[in-house]
């Protein structure tokens, strides 16, 4: 298999990467956004809520940043942003920990989740996103491992972006588990776009697929 490097990509590896993750954030705006706009969510919610809604946003914008960084050349912001990056996920696991907590305390967990798997579900996703993003920081060396283990871990999170998007009611009692197992179809995209340029697809993919299902199965297993 023939490995494309940040340093020295393949065109085409560099295109897919800006491609998917791009995707994976409009997927996510446009979740929040069509939920707002039909009316199922607005801006009167708890501090705590605002709070993780920026962190988490912001997480969004600085993958954006750092994929268009690396496809424009500019390495040396992207590993400066890179620093920035690491922090602000200590961010999420603080804030996604303490919204959930806090929203099962208040009872305003969605009718479609039962609270214990809620609670215990969201804690694991973001252990499983900082489990892939710390692999992919120990590897950042190995590009090829970088770049597909960033990707892993954004998938982690975006369950609630295909939640918003899908017939959450209908898909009781499973339906955390559909939204989180639909966006392995960028995972899926990966392996496809691997298997099309360098014969094979890079084991990276299987390592963020195996966590997030890992995840899902440890959830239910303590809900």
């Amino acid at each position: 298999m023939t490995e494309a490097t940040i340093d020295g990509p393949l065109a085409g590896d560099s295109r897919f990467f800006r491609a998917c993750i791009t995707s994976m954030a409009i997927v996510l705006v446009c979740g929040f956004v069509v939920q707002l706009a039909m009316g199922r969510s607005s801006f009167n919610a708890p501090l705590i809520v605002h709070f993780h809604a920026v962190v988490f946003m912001a997480w969004v914008a600085i993958m954006l940043a750092q994929v268009w960084l690396v496809s424009g050349g500019n390495l040396v912001m992207h590993r400066r942003l890179g620093r920035l990056a690491v922090v602000w996920a200590l961010g999420i696991l603080i804030f996604g920990t303490l919204v959930t907590i806090a929203t099962v305390q208040t009872g305003r967990t969605p009718f479609f989740f039962q609270p214990q798997h809620f609670l215990i579900a969201n804690p694991l996703t973001i252990l499983g996103f900082l489990a892939l993003l710390g692999a992919a920081i120990v590897l950042r060396k190995r590009t090829d491992w970088h770049a597909r283990l960033q990707v892993g871990a954004f998938v982690m999170l975006m369950g609630p972006g295909f939640g918003r998007l899908i017939p959450m009611p209908s898909l009781v009692p499973y339906a955390f588990d559909t939204a989180c197992l639909l966006a392995l179809v960028f995972s899926f995209a990966g392996m496809i776009h691997d298997w099309r340029r360098h014969g094979r697809p890079h084991p990276a993919w299987l390592w963020g697929i195996v966590v997030l299902i890992g995840v899902i199965l440890v959830a239910r297993v303590i809900a």
